[in-house]
């Protein structure tokens, strides 16, 4: 199993993908905007589609919202890279529980698709999202009580951190019962089964 946690997308296709051993004209991308759906402004999307272009690759846009299981393993056939882009992860992890993605991806997963995820789409893949509420209480939470997320790596991801955000996240780190990774843009962690490695640009924050 091959991931890439990701706190920025323009460190995926930047860099990130090459971990993926996979010859990039070999690289068909299903790239999941639904996380983008739980925010006012959505034109990150289309930087982040720009920039994927100009790295050079291709990658078929999807919703995964209101879809069918059928549905989700049709489109994902013939890729063997999902990339979950961020936005609001409350959002994104109730798509993800309504659809049934999450049985989809443990297929895809299982059949050794790699998984790319960006901020909210690397948090669904920790015990929980609950770092998604260290930086404001604020954020439409759409009903999602339960933070509870996919469990497929055992740390929490805590993605764009900036100097100014230390003490909040010394005091929130402190509440939690998992390990966390922090991540300033640029930066990822790369999982390969069980190993996970940071990778990117500079030294993995230690709070």
């Amino acid at each position: 199993m091959k991931l890439l946690l990701c706190s920025d997308g323009d460190y995926a296709w930047k860099q990130g993908f090459a971990h993926f051993g996979i010859p990039k004209n070999e690289i068909h991308i299903g790239y999941v905007t639904t996380a983008s759906k739980g925010l006012s402004d959505q034109t990150y999307i289309d930087h982040y589609k720009k920039s994927m272009r100009m790295a050079g690759y291709t990658a078929e846009p999807f919703d995964i919202e209101g879809k069918s299981l059928d549905e989700m393993r049709t489109f994902f056939a013939d890729k063997n890279i999902v990339h979950v882009e961020g936005g609001n992860a409350f959002y994104l992890l109730k798509a993800v529980r309504e659809s049934g993605f999450d049985i989809v991806l443990q297929e895809l997963l299982v059949r050794g698709v790699c998984y790319s995820g960006s901020s909210a789409g690397s948090y669904i893949m920790a015990p929980s999202i609950e770092t998604a509420t260290w930086k404001s209480n604020d954020k439409d939470r759409f009903g999602v009580t339960d933070f509870t997320a996919l469990n497929y790596v055992p740390f929490l991801v805590f993605a764009h951190y900036q100097p100014e955000m230390e003490e909040r996240v010394r005091q929130m780190k402190s509440t939690t019962k998992y390990p966390v990774r922090i991540l300033m843009d640029g930066q990822a962690i790369f999982v390969d089964d069980e190993v996970a490695t940071f990778v990117g640009e500079g030294e993995e924050i230690q709070l």
